[in-house]
Parts: structure tokens; sequence; C-alpha cells
């Protein structure tokens, strides 16, 4: 009788990964979140340009399609069992957050038919100041007074872009901020599955879920064009920049606390700003600048505290 008949068969469950704290690990987390928004912008950008082709339910379906497929390969290239790190320990957590973050891509996309790159990265910007204030209840994270007056002068630059009751307060705002509000809920949520899923786990099943969100949207936003060979090859790079971005991102969501990386989401404006006028001449206006001067400022002396706080704890380790 074979051996593995009498032996029960143990199935070993990883232990959870400790959610640091420190300033090494935050400064690192800082840097994959500001290369995420990079390549975030870039897609972006790309999702944007192929909208008035393929339409809202065409960019979530292949973005989704071409997005999960990088990943798998990715993943299964590794070797060995490296195709385990796509399954979900938590797997209800994992599926909240893809359907949650399909929703927030779907307010985007939809702002993006009729408002600018810049312009919607400024309203997404209170996005931060609200992952701040859940990380307390929902992770148990100590907000660090100069973390939060980082997010409130940086939020404070948002209001300067945003200038309420003035033109880019249209219904569509409306829309891409309850997108916002999810978002923040996503990021947290991020943040949380870091210590039980691997980045590739949390990009896959999200990428999934927007393959599944396009198919239903489709018979309501059809494709409105032929898609031609440019398009594909533009769809084909959404899809590689959106697993790409993701994984980076849940990455460094795994090395810093909330509260210290919110504060980044602000570099994705001058990405953005830089790419909707390459791409599509937008000019941003002298309030996007003007806030976006005051957000870069508030990022910036949060590294320095965060740069001064490192050197602290290695002259104290010594």
């Amino acid at each position: 009788m074979p051996l593995a008949d009498v032996v029960p068969q143990v199935v070993v469950v990883p232990a959870p990964r400790v959610l640091t704290d420190n300033a090494s690990d935050t400064v690192r987390g800082i840097a994959l979140v500001v290369l995420a928004n990079l390549i975030w912008t870039l897609g972006d950008a790309t999702a944007k340009w192929t909208l008035p082709t393929v339409g809202v339910a065409g960019a979530m379906l292949w973005r989704g399609v071409f997005g999960a497929a990088v990943v798998l390969a990715v993943t299964i290239g590794q070797g060995g069992i490296g195709w385990r790190r796509l399954r979900p320990v938590r797997w209800k957590l994992v599926l909240a957050r893809s359907v949650l973050s399909s929703f927030v891509s779907v307010t985007w996309y939809f702002s993006w038919l009729s408002m600018s790159l810049a312009d919607t990265y400024a309203v997404g910007f209170t996005a931060p100041l609200i992952m701040t204030v859940l990380a307390v209840p929902m992770l148990g994270e100590r907000i660090r007074w100069r973390r939060a007056l980082s997010t409130l002068v940086g939020f404070g630059g948002v209001l300067i872009m945003l200038r309420p009751g003035g033109d880019l307060w249209t219904p569509v705002v409306l829309l891409l901020l309850a997108g916002t509000m999810v978002m923040a809920l996503t990021r947290i949520m991020t943040r949380q599955l870091t210590a039980t899923e691997t980045p590739e786990c949390q990009a896959f099943w999200l990428l999934v879920a927007h393959t599944i969100t396009g198919l239903v949207l489709l018979p309501f936003f059809p494709v409105v064009g032929s898609i031609g060979p440019i398009a594909w090859v533009a769809l084909a790079f959404l899809g590689l920049s959106s697993g790409l971005a993701h994984c980076v991102f849940a990455r460094g969501y795994a090395l810093g606390p909330v509260s210290a990386l919110a504060p980044y989401e602000y570099t994705i404006l001058p990405w953005g700003a830089a790419a909707g006028f390459l791409v599509f001449g937008d000019v941003p206006s002298w309030s996007t600048l003007v806030g976006a001067t005051v957000v870069a400022a508030s990022g910036s002396y949060n590294v320095y505290r965060e740069r001064v706080r490192r050197a602290e704890e290695r002259a104290a380790a010594v």
C-alpha cells in the first residue's frame, strides 16, 4: 500500500505576515507607491485614448483580459509551485476588494469621457485623507501628528485645485466622488490583505473582476467602432501596465502603514498633467498648478520626516 494512503496529508497554512511600521520599510513602500502611480498614469492615458473607440465596457473587458493573462504568465513562469501565489487565503475579502475596485475603474472611465486626467486626479485626491482616517478603526494604526499634518496640507492643495463651486463641479463629478470614496476603502483593504495574500494574487483577481464587469456592461455600452491594430496594442499595454502597477502597489502597502503612504497618492498629479498635455493637449489651470505645488511640498516634507525617523531608529539601535 502506498505510504501516501497510510499517512494522512497535512495541509500547511502559511502564517500571516506581520504588517510593519518602521522607517526603512516605509521609505521603500513610498518608493513603490510612487512607481505604481507613474505606471498607472501611463495606463490611464492609454485608457482615455481608447475610450472613444472601445467604450467603457470594452476598456474594462480587455484591460482585465490582458492584465490577468500577464500576471498569470509571470507568476507561473517562476516555476515550481509559483501558481499557488495566485490562490487567495481570505477569498471573501479578495473578492470584495476586486468587485469594489471594478466599480472604481468604471467611475473613472466614465469621467474621462468628459474630463481631463488632471481634473479627475484632483477630485480623486480626496482619497488620502479618507484613507488616513479609516486606517485607525480598520487597521489600528497610529496617526503621528506629522503624518496627519502632511495629509491635511495636501488636502488643502486639493481644495485649491477643485475650487468648490467652480466649473469643475458637474454631475459626473458626483459619480467620481463616489468612486473615490470606494477607492479609499479598497486601499485600506489592500493593506489588510497583504498580511495573507501575495501581490500577484491581489492583482490577478482584481483584473478577473474587471473582465467580468466588462462582459456585464458590454450589452449596455457596446464598442462604438472597429478596433484597429494600434488600438489593440494600446489595450494590451493597458492590461500590462495595470497588472504591473497593482503588483507594485500591493507590495508597497505591505511595507508601510496607510497613514504614511496615503499622501503619496498625490504624486500621480504631475504624471497625469504631463500625460494629459503630451497626449491630449490639456493645459492645467492655474489652480491645478498652485494646488499641485502645495501637494508636492507636503509630500516632500513627509519623505524628509521618514528619513529623520529612520536615522533616529538606527542611532537608537546602536
